[in-house]
């Protein structure tokens, strides 16, 4: 069983930045897919960004397109931690931020990954 602990969530004005992390505790050698999605009251999830080892063209990496140039996702291999690094914050990224992962992902930002950490808040004012 993998467990995913997040930290580094909080309260800023808008134009700052936070670095969100995400410790991966368990197997997590042959996980396929990793990201981040995050949840605003009265929407839909939504995904963030994602390294995807599984179907991939020119990099791994990809992010939602409101957050490009923004945010940027990363991992350290050798802390078992994964990253999201969020830059010039905007209200709008407001929200519960989660990790997750999968060890068989076919959709890496489709939602049904089979492990979700417990969310860090953001919450960024004007």
């Amino acid at each position: 069983q993998v467990q995913l602990v997040e930290s580094g969530g909080g309260s800023v004005q808008a134009g700052g930045s936070l670095r969100l992390s995400c410790a991966i505790y368990g197997n997590s050698h042959s996980l396929n897919c990793m990201g981040w999605f995050r949840r605003a009251p009265g929407k839909e999830r939504e995904g963030v960004a994602f390294i995807d080892f599984v179907d991939w063209t020119g990099t791994p990496t990809s992010y939602v397109d409101s957050v490009k140039g923004r945010f940027t996702i990363s991992q350290d291999n050798a802390k078992n931690t994964l990253y999201l690094q969020m830059d010039s914050l905007k209200p709008e990224d407001t929200a519960m931020y989660y990790c997750a992962a999968d060890f068989t992902a076919r959709d890496c930002s489709g939602g049904d990954l089979a492990f979700w950490g417990q969310g860090t808040q953001v919450i960024v004012s004007s």
